[in-house]
């Protein structure tokens, strides 16, 4: 029996992630987290849950004691230059002390040279990973299908798809398997270190998104493509900060550039399950997107 440490279990993504380490059993689980109430479900189950605050670094080496895996997830500090950073940076050296033997981290997938205002995070903490003396499993994840329930129902509403995306492909990944790619690795931690692209199946164009959504919700949708500086003042024309819809846009971009285009086999080759397709994952939460 090994001792999982997972950050950040709180969130959707860690929550999906104990639960599945749970179901599974033969682990023990110390589960982190800024709020612990949150997480009394889990506490009843067996799982340890302990207070670990990233920006307190000197409680951290506590919070991890005891851990043999580490499951880093990235922080949700993006409205903050240079805070998630030291975050990550303070878990690691915190990992250190605690003597954990392997950290999997929750990255970007392709984050060198990208337009994504958030891939210097990722590139910065996989360098901090590469510096320390620990053996990593990096997980580049692509965008999530599951952004496509912010997308969506303002375009089924206007009968538009608005974006900076152009031609670009996205090889959007759910979060289920994103988090079913995360278990698999923290029950079978390999020696050394790694970096793995989790992805969907395929790269998807916005003007297929638009056209699937179209077919499977019956509301005619139309992909418009506006440049980037658009697309920033049309969000902030509905209320949304500036610096907020300038950072969004630089995902736009980084579609438009080629960035999260290229499909692997992680997925299935991890979980021995094909990811879930943009089709079947709009088939599934039909409902809820035309609700």
């Amino acid at each position: 029996m090994s001792t999982l440490i997972v950050t950040g279990a709180s969130g959707k993504l860690g929550r999906r992630i104990v639960q599945l380490v749970l179901d599974r059993g033969g682990d023990r689980i110390i589960a982190a987290t800024r709020t612990p109430a949150a997480l009394a479900d889990f506490a009843a189950r067996g799982v340890e849950v302990r207070r670990a605050d990233f920006d307190d670094p000197a409680s951290l080496p506590a919070a991890f004691a005891g851990g043999d895996v580490g499951l880093l997830i990235s922080t949700d500090a993006i409205g903050h230059p240079g805070l998630r950073i030291a975050q990550h940076r303070a878990a690691i050296r915190a990992f250190e002390a605690a003597g954990v033997r392997h950290v999997v981290y929750t990255s970007l997938v392709n984050p060198v040279g990208s337009p994504i205002g958030i891939a210097i995070d990722h590139t910065t903490t996989e360098a901090a990973l590469a510096e320390s003396t620990l053996d990593f499993t990096v997980l580049r994840n692509n965008l999530y299908t599951d952004m496509l329930g912010v997308y969506l129902p303002p375009a089924i509403a206007s009968g538009s798809l608005i974006d900076a995306c152009g031609t670009g492909a996205t090889a959007f990944v759910t979060r289920e398997d994103c988090a079913r790619v995360a278990a698999a690795v923290v029950a079978r931690p390999p020696a050394g270190r790694q970096t793995l692209d989790v992805t969907g199946p395929a790269g998807v164009t916005r003007d297929e998104v638009a056209a699937l959504a179209s077919e499977i919700l019956g509301r005619p949708i139309r992909h418009v493509s506006v440049d980037v500086p658009a697309l920033v003042a049309g969000a902030v024309e509905h209320g949304v900060p500036k610096p907020i819809a300038e950072l969004y846009a630089t995902f736009d971009a980084g579609v438009a550039q080629g960035y999260l285009a290229t499909p692997a086999d992680t997925v299935r080759r991890l979980t021995g399950q094909a990811p879930q397709s943009v089709r079947d994952f709009l088939v599934a939460h039909k409902q809820a997107l035309l609700g």
